[in-house]
């Protein structure tokens, strides 16, 4: 059984809602940054760039192009829109062995949908890795940064490194805007934060990178910061939760940790 705790952290400002009409102010450096990418690598290695929920790969198309000018493979996940598993009808324990760990007799009220879906994008990760014959990088938005996180966590000799953007690395949903309506659908909330902290306990070894602003008001930024992976950096930008996937400095960091990942 874990040893770690749930820090107790506060939801999402909602002030902070009132920034998000300005995000198509905080992406006016994206047509710049597309420009003048150089790439620094050799190679081409592979990058998945996972959306967040309610998102898809059309979403993500910025980033791509943005990782492919730089001298990446960056893929989309493949998987469709993002809708965290919502519709999974399977038992807890049908979930892989690092899931509910001592509780897998539980009724699956809906808390089940998300590990299934890590799941999910886990077997596709490893199934990239090996028909590519080296392992991938993963990029997550929001929910895909917790999938990717985990599909790391699961596949270490598959995924080279992991970058998140805005994504609540513990709590799940409770630390997010979608709180109260995961609540009134019957998702036992407190359940799912207490796995996001048992899962630490199988540690990830590649580097990780989570990449959060103080300013969003979808995901609360202390639930961003990763405290119990001792590899993992942190860099605070300046945006909106919607922006994320267009941000020019976001994308100058996340090409840095990339180079220096492959350096």
């Amino acid at each position: 059984m874990t040893q770690k705790t749930l820090p107790e952290l506060r939801g999402p400002r909602k002030r902070a809602l009132f920034r998000i009409p300005l995000w198509p102010w905080e992406i006016r450096g994206l047509p710049p940054a597309l420009k003048n990418t150089t790439a620094e690598v050799s190679g081409m290695p592979p990058v998945i760039v996972v959306p967040g929920l309610w998102a898809s790969d059309r979403t993500m198309w910025a980033l791509r192009r943005f990782l492919c000018k730089s001298g990446y493979d960056a893929q989309g996940w493949g998987l469709g829109r993002n809708l965290a598993g919502r519709g999974w009808d399977g038992d807890i324990s049908d979930l892989s062995d690092g899931w509910a760990i001592g509780d897998r007799d539980r009724p699956n009220t809906g808390e089940g949908s998300v590990p299934a879906l890590c799941d999910q994008f886990a077997a596709e990760v490893k199934r990239r890795s090996e028909t590519l014959g080296k392992p991938i990088a993963l990029v997550g938005w929001s929910l895909g940064g917790f999938l990717a996180r985990e599909a790391a966590r699961d596949n270490p000799d598959h995924v080279s490194a992991v970058i998140t953007l805005g994504s609540p690395l513990i709590g799940g949903p409770k630390y997010t805007f979608v709180n109260g309506r995961y609540r009134r659908r019957g998702l036992d909330v407190d359940w799912i934060a207490e796995q996001t902290v048992a899962r630490h306990d199988t540690p990830l070894q590649c580097p990780v990178t989570s990449i959060y602003s103080k300013q969003d008001a979808i995901v609360h930024w202390s639930a961003s910061i990763d405290r119990w992976t001792p590899q993992a950096r942190h860099h605070e930008v300046a945006c909106t939760h919607t922006a994320f996937g267009f941000h020019a400095p976001t994308f100058t960091i996340i090409k840095a940790e990339l180079d220096a990942t492959y350096a």
